[in-house]
């Protein structure tokens, strides 16, 4: 509904607008061109009328002529200038933006001028963390260094069996029990 009275009010403008440049082209021509009445007239008048509208139509041809050499020169001009400019745009590169880091303060003074003075403090709004609950949470644990000595060689034992049991040979147990690290190797060295 709505488009349909859209589409003829449109339609309604654009027959106005042609019949008003009707009547701008016949006001024009009546006042440029008046009417001439030849039947009352002599050959000597008549040749004298041709003289002058001669001369008219010379004096509007020089300025149609002009007037279609400057839109040509200005036509010329704007493509050229655009070829300059997509020259100009295609050889410089445009250089990446940094980040910069500016306080809230700088900005509201760059916005407000150096006439105000105002500030914020955009810290009093965060939570406040307290530095001993961290150093709870991670406690430092000192222990024996015999112990990770003693872990480290029963990890290798554990070590040296996967791998003969990878290869499908018996575990020498008496010999683990007695002298694990050495027994073992021997039995490596052996394969």
């Amino acid at each position: 509904m709505l488009k349909s009275l859209m589409v003829a009010k449109a339609k309604e403008e654009l027959e106005q607008e042609s019949m008003d440049k009707e009547e701008e082209k016949e006001r024009y021509l009546a006042e440029r061109a008046p009417p001439l009445s030849t039947s009352n007239m002599s050959f000597a008048e008549l040749q004298e009328l041709c003289r002058e509208l001669h001369a008219k139509i010379d004096v509007v041809d020089e300025e149609r002529y002009d007037i279609e050499a400057k839109v040509l020169h200005n036509t010329r001009e704007i493509k050229d200038l655009n070829i300059k400019v997509l020259d100009l745009r295609g050889k410089f590169k445009r250089p990446n933006l940094r980040r910069v880091r500016v306080s809230a303060d700088a900005i509201l003074r760059s916005l407000l001028g150096s006439k105000h003075k105002v500030s914020m403090d955009l810290r009093a709004n965060l939570k406040s963390v307290k530095k001993e609950d961290t150093e709870k949470e991670r406690p430092v644990e000192v222990s024996d260094w015999r112990k990770n000595v003693e872990a480290m060689s029963g990890m290798e034992v554990r070590r040296l069996q996967c791998i003969l049991k990878a290869q499908k040979r018996p575990t020498p147990h008496v010999c683990i029990l007695n002298h694990p690290i050495s027994c073992l190797k021997s039995s490596l060295t052996e394969i």
